[in-house]
């Protein structure tokens, strides 16, 4: 009775709460000055695609990495595609690589580069090379260009196997007279990258980390014009869930971020850096660090600037990374994720048997005393103080803790939403099949039939697994229901077979397996009773 309880009590927050939960619990605090003041936007769209230099068309550079392909523009030298090789747009044999670069010609393109007015970002520059080739696991090229008095150099390089690039820009003053400015790198962004079920609930979008917090800038902070926010950061970057296109910032390098709407679902970011002088023949150099790829914890923490933090797990952060490393290092052995996650499952509840196994003997204890629990609340009929003293009497004669059976429930819970975080925030999980039908443990499970199936398409065979188990389970936990907790018992695993249909099939597949290690706990408490 008590444990049936417990379990709903613990249901509520899981079905009225998770989308709270899920969504990081709110916004963090914005740590640098912000301002909505309506404020003139940082550049039009450009329409790129039909800019002549001299009597020719711009021209595109393709680098061809062991990681990426990326196509660089001589028109305002932006990055205008950036395909990653080893993750695919959708989970299909034929798919291409996925593209982080999702956006055309009339919204602009990352990596544009302007200087105050005498530069914009419409500037052509001529590439120094047709082609551009990887000796000692480096590559670099550069484009130059000249507009109103300045010259201006842009040096781009690469290493074959990390998604880390650099953008030196050197710009002189080549003019007779003094020029002033402030450099500004320009990116854009479109925040659903990807048609993952994780979008629905976690953050895409703009984002910056600053003074030990990550701040997610929501759309309806720009929708009425420009967002500006004051300040240094360690980086800016256009997310979603598994992917990033990221700017790192040395110390004193911004004085401000621009954030505003370009178009639809599409975002400019602009740092502005501060103001500068030129005299004539003078030269002023501005470099950018840039990460373009995965959301990779083993990628990011080696780049430093804290870029490891745009993985953002939230209250379960210290639950969430080392079940990370462990199904990493458990997948390294058994090259797949879903016998990592039923491992892990089972570390889990060895890790929490003690406890687990208290729990039930006062459960099995609690039980015995029906009789005796009966007997009192007959005896005491019409004076229920009488008898919740003497039902306290009973506990503490038998040394029973009618809670108790609830403590591994409420144990489970954080690693429960720990491990809903790493399944749709982990790219490692992105496509990562387990066996037979269930080919992405990070999509819902189904089984098609050769049919649509209203609403959910196919069969979710995991989920009614799950669902079937838990009603297992609730049987074995109340051997002698009353109808109402006949009811209940019916009610609880309905409405959780329900609310996991969506989840990703690596959820349901811990949630399946750790039901079938209680009933498997449960058998033996019963053994040991029963000797």
């Amino acid at each position: 009775m008590y444990r049936t309880f417990c379990k709903i009590f613990i249901s509520f927050p899981v079905l009225i709460g998770y989308q709270f939960v899920f969504a990081g619990f709110g916004q963090a605090e914005i740590p640098m000055e912000v301002s909505t003041t309506e404020v003139q936007p940082v550049a039009q769209a450009l329409s790129f695609g039909a800019m002549k230099h001299l009597d020719r068309d711009a021209r595109n550079l393709i680098v061809d990495a062991d990681l990426y392909t990326a196509t660089f523009s001589e028109e305002g030298g932006v990055l205008t595609s950036f395909v990653l090789k080893e993750y695919k747009e959708v989970n299909k044999a034929d798919s291409p690589g996925m593209q982080i670069i999702r956006l055309d010609g009339s919204q602009g393109y990352p990596l544009g580069f302007s200087w105050g007015s005498v530069v914009p970002k419409a500037t052509f520059y001529a590439f120094d090379s047709d082609s551009v080739e990887f000796k000692d696991n480096k590559a670099n090229f550069a484009m130059k260009g000249q507009v109103n008095g300045l010259e201006i150099v842009r040096n781009y390089s690469f290493s074959k196997d990390s998604y880390l690039l650099t953008l030196v820009v050197q710009v002189k003053n080549v003019s007779s007279g003094v020029l002033r400015g402030a450099a500004a790198l320009h990116q854009f962004g479109s925040p659903a990258v990807e048609d993952s079920l994780a979008k629905r609930f976690l953050f895409s979008g703009p984002a910056y980390y600053a003074d030990e917090s990550k701040v997610e800038i929501a759309g309806d902070e720009f929708e009425n014009g420009p967002l500006i926010v004051t300040g240094q950061a360690d980086w800016i970057a256009c997310e979603c869930n598994y992917f990033m296109n990221a700017v790192l910032l040395e110390a004193d390098s911004m004085e401000s971020l621009i954030v505003q709407s370009v178009g639809s679902d599409v975002v400019q970011m602009t740092m502005n850096g501060k103001l500068d002088t030129l005299q004539p023949g003078e030269a002023k150099t501005y470099t950018y660090r840039l990460f373009i790829g995965p959301k990779k914890l083993d990628l990011l923490k080696p780049a430093g600037f804290n870029l490891d933090k745009a993985i953002n797990y939230g209250w379960f952060e210290i639950i969430a990374r080392p079940t990370l490393a462990l199904l990493n290092l458990l997948y390294g052995i058994f090259k797949n994720y879903g016998i990592a996650i039923i491992l892990v499952t089972i570390i889990f509840k060895a890790v929490l048997w003690p406890v687990t196994r208290k729990g039930m003997k006062s459960m099995k204890n609690m039980q015995k005393l029906q009789p005796e629990m009966a007997r009192l609340k007959k005896k005491c009929k019409g004076d229920p103080v009488k008898r919740n003293q003497e039902v306290a009497k009973l506990y503490k004669t038998n040394k029973v803790n009618p809670l108790a059976g609830c403590v591994p429930l409420l144990l489970q819970i954080p690693v429960f939403f720990a491990l809903y975080k790493v399944l749709f925030m982990s790219v490692e999980l992105r496509h990562a099949p387990f066996m037979l039908w269930v080919n992405d443990l990070s999509s819902p499970d189904r089984l098609y039939p050769g049919f649509d199936i209203p609403y959910v398409g196919g069969i979710p065979v995991l989920t009614i697994l799950m669902g079937a188990s838990m009603f297992f389970q609730q049987k074995m936990t109340v051997a002698t229901a009353t109808p109402l907790q006949a009811k209940i018992i019916i009610f609880i695993p309905v409405v959780f077979t329900v609310l996991f249909i969506n989840f990703a099939s690596g959820l349901v597949l811990y949630w399946l397996v750790n039901n079938l290690l209680a009933i498997f706990q449960h058998y033996l408490i019963n053994l040991q009773n029963n000797d």
